[in-house]
């Protein structure tokens, strides 16, 4: 059974039909970080917000676990963990309070949430602050205990609208890490427009431009889509120049240092067996070549039609 399964989801908030997302499909299979990539207004907090439950779509279905949103919402939405781009924090609890807040919202029986609350504590590193104003606390912090509510269910699916954004470098790095930890056993759903972020924590890559869904892959099949015209070598003996310009297809060279090269080509895909043959006839020593790959900046240009 699918975890996610959104079919011809189109919503528009106005008359005038300006669509925040239009006919957007997709699936999601597997744990793990599932990232949602595009920029601001490309329309991802809607698409959550709809998967979650929070906004009632214009046409389309979405489910969660065969559940649809709209028809068994109950069902559904016991299933999700949602963190939107502004935590749900009440400020004037402490946090003992709040999680026992959220259970219970969260329809837990009462026997089991003092349990839970402790658990979901020591889960995200916030016990020593159990009884702390949450206005007291740091962004980073708060960010944990906005963690901390969406998970105290143990849900299958939790959803994360960019919930770094506003963290300074250490609280980013934490707030990582802890997003990571909680994909070991469940699959999480994270919005960011950050490209790094991507490449450091999620597996496979959802896109968004304009309210539609442009790309939908492993993090692999996206670093691929800009193909690249250089391969770099690493070799044990610099090769001179008229054996590199013997090749086909090489227009151009440069050295990086004494045992590394960078190669360009074109109109030769079968680049790089050549070159290992060429190295063997002459004896370069190679030790390594590999395509130099696009940066994820020049992919998300190419993706969403802006000059890179």
């Amino acid at each position: 059974m699918h975890i996610v399964e959104v079919e011809k989801l189109c919503h528009s908030y106005n008359n005038k039909r300006v669509w925040a997302n239009k006919d957007v499909q997709f699936s999601i299979q597997s744990k793990g970080v599932i990232g949602l990539l595009g920029s601001n207004g490309a329309g991802k907090s809607t698409l959550m917000n709809i998967i979650c439950g929070v906004v009632h779509q214009t046409s389309g279905k979405v489910r969660i676990y065969g559940s649809d949103i709209e028809k068994d919402s109950m069902t559904a939405k016991r299933q999700i963990g949602f963190l939107p781009q502004t935590a749900p924090l009440y400020l004037d609890l402490t946090v003992n309070e709040y999680l026992n807040h959220c259970a219970l919202l969260r329809g837990m029986e009462k026997s089991q949430i003092p349990d839970a609350v402790e658990e979901v504590k020591r889960s995200v590193q916030i016990s020593h602050f159990s009884k702390r104003l949450i206005k007291n606390l740091s962004g980073g912090y708060r960010q944990r205990v906005g963690i901390a509510q969406a998970i105290i269910h143990k849900p299958k699916l939790v959803v994360l609208d960019e919930p770094t954004i506003g963290l300074d470098p250490n609280q980013i790095v934490e707030v990582r890490n802890l997003v990571c930890e909680i994909a070991k056993e469940r699959t999480v759903l994270f919005s960011t427009h950050i490209l790094h972020e991507v490449d450091l924590m999620c597996s496979h890559v959802l896109m968004m431009d304009g309210g539609r869904l442009i790309f939908n892959g492993t993090l692999n099949e996206f670093k691929e889509i800009e193909s690249s015209n250089k391969v770099l070598l690493t070799v044990g003996k610099m090769p001179p120049e008229e054996e590199l310009l013997s090749v086909q297809g090489i227009t151009g060279f440069n050295y990086i240092n004494h045992q590394k090269l960078r190669i360009s080509f074109e109109n030769n895909p079968d680049i790089t067996n050549q070159l290992i043959r060429k190295s063997v006839e002459q004896n370069w020593e190679l030790q390594e070549i590999h395509y130099e790959q696009k940066t994820l900046d020049a992919i998300f240009s190419k993706l969403s039609s802006k000059p890179s």
